[in-house]
């Protein structure tokens, strides 16, 4: 019996593909299809992810989904799956979001392992391929179904040798403690008496050239995919993050108060160029009521938290603020909330169209809210206190909008994904984990029971576990849903 050349091929690459990894359908049946094209792009695929893991270069912010090498997926597209079942088009619409979401992660990535530029288009044109033929096989659309979850950000197996249910106890009384600690900063900051002598503020760099309505005007007569995610040119992005950025009143008493863009230092370990203020801004979604709401995203980063006098398990590399801006479907902000990059100190500050949902269960972390916000009129910003050292952040004000102090450019956080590195090269600001290598904290030692990795260092968008009790992630699709009655019209 004679057996076709391309045959044999086929079978020998795939006993070495899966000697190195294993294969899960469909891709498996790709890469022993009669069709060439398949089978080439599926090795394409293959050889690519090969050479990028080998890299060390794997990129966090959207998860892989086995089977589906040119898909990757995060928690607001993965909460689509259900309806997609039953949608022809929104299924469509779904691996589009999922194939773009893998080329923007592998861009990144192939760039960073020093792979030849000519390929990533080459990979666009298998994704479609691929792609193509698995919407057409039943088998392949409910193994993407069945895949498409992303998994939490926490460590089961952490939290079981850490006996959770019991050494949260403990824990819990020192979440309550923050909590009250940082209350007494916000009242203490709203009845003025906490001065900054050192304070400096950072404006956004551009004033916002749309009005409030011509914000709700933008978003009514924007088109929307699908999944009901807004489609605005970079400019019209431009305009939103503009509009709603914030002012920032930073105590500064060194250089780890000033604001800039992370590099890699020569050393080895990372730290922030704080020659030129930066915010990093990013747009996002989550649903409510059936819809998707807008997300505005503005990061800010620190060199570093120094150590206070003595042992401080809180000190390490890089520090910084991320704040955020729900608005309703007319373009008005719904809720904010904040957190540092690691995940930690996430507060919520709702507006009057949104009331907070009781807690399923008092024993996690559900909402704290240490402060409610009037709504923002025309003209006004809003203003954040950050305390020395800490980056704390201890006041949110409502303000006209003056020149005065330093103004900081605003650039995608996506450039994150390839910084400059000593000798002409590019690496992600980010680990394969999505870790930022060398941010560690000595908290992770005392806080491991609570089953977040690493507790305490700073990491990418996506992989954010914000909550010791219980779980919660800053971009759960559903979290202000579950959290908040809100008011959409």
């Amino acid at each position: 019996m004679r057996y076709p050349v391309r045959r044999i091929v086929a079978g020998v690459l795939l006993a070495l593909l899966g000697a190195c990894t294993s294969l899960q359908a469909p891709v498996s049946r790709h890469i022993s299809a009669d069709d060439r094209g398949l089978q080439d792009c599926a090795h394409r695929f293959a050889a690519m992810d090969t050479r990028i893991r080998e890299a060390g270069v794997q990129d966090a912010e959207f998860a892989r989904i086995e089977g589906f090498p040119y898909l990757r997926s995060n928690r607001f597209l993965a909460a689509f799956a259900g309806q997609a079942a039953a949608d022809a088009g929104l299924f469509a619409s779904w691996v589009d979001a999922m194939r773009e979401a893998d080329m923007q992660a592998r861009s990144a990535e192939w760039r960073n392992a020093g792979g030849a530029a000519e390929e990533l288009p080459r990979a666009l044109a298998c994704g479609k391929r691929l792609a193509a033929a698995d919407l057409q096989d039943s088998a392949a659309r409910d193994e993407l179904l069945a895949h498409a979850a992303v998994p939490d950000a926490y460590l089961d197996g952490q939290r079981l040798l850490g006996i959770y249910a019991l050494t949260r106890v403990p824990f819990a009384g020192g979440v309550h403690q923050w909590h009250e600690e940082a209350r007494a900063m916000f009242r203490e900051s709203h009845a003025g008496k906490t001065p900054f002598p050192q304070a400096r503020f950072y404006y956004p760099g551009t004033e916002a050239t749309i009005s409030r309505a011509g914000v709700s005007a933008l978003l009514q007569r924007a088109s929307q995919d699908p999944m009901g995610r807004v489609r605005l040119s970079s400019a019209e992005e431009q305009q939103l993050l503009a509009a709603y950025a914030p002012v920032f009143e930073l105590e500064t008493a060194a250089a780890y108060d000033r604001p800039g863009a992370p590099r890699w230092r020569a050393d080895g370990l990372p730290g922030v160029d704080s020659t030129q203020p930066v915010v990093y801004t990013r747009i996002a979604y989550t649903r409510a009521g059936g819809r998707t709401l807008l997300q505005l995203v503005y990061t800010m980063w620190f060199d570093e938290r120094p150590a206070n006098a003595g042992v401080d398990i809180l000190a390490g590399r890089l520090d910084g603020l991320v704040w955020r801006v729900t608005l309703s479907p007319s373009g008005e902000p719904l809720v904010y909330d904040t957190m540092h990059p690691c995940g930690c100190y996430h507060m919520f500050f709702p507006t009057p169209l949104a009331a907070v949902k009781p807690a399923p269960d008092p024993d996690d972390e559900w909402v704290f809210a240490p402060l409610s916000l009037p709504r923002i009129g025309e003209g006004e910003r809003i203003r954040l206190r950050l305390a020395t050292r800490s980056h704390y952040l201890i006041d949110v004000l409502p303000e006209r909008s003056m020149v005065r102090g330093a103004s900081y450019r605003m650039l995608p956080d996506s450039l994150l994904r390839h910084v400059a590195a000593p000798g002409g090269t590019t690496r992600s600001l980010y680990g394969p984990d999505g870790l930022v290598e060398g941010t560690e904290r000595a908290e992770r030692l005392l806080f491991w029971p609570m089953g977040i990795p690493s507790a305490g260092a700073m990491r990418q968008w996506g992989t954010h576990a914000t909550a010791f009790l219980g779980r919660r992630h800053f971009d759960d699709a559903d979290l202000l849903e579950q959290r908040f009655r809100l008011q959409l019209d």
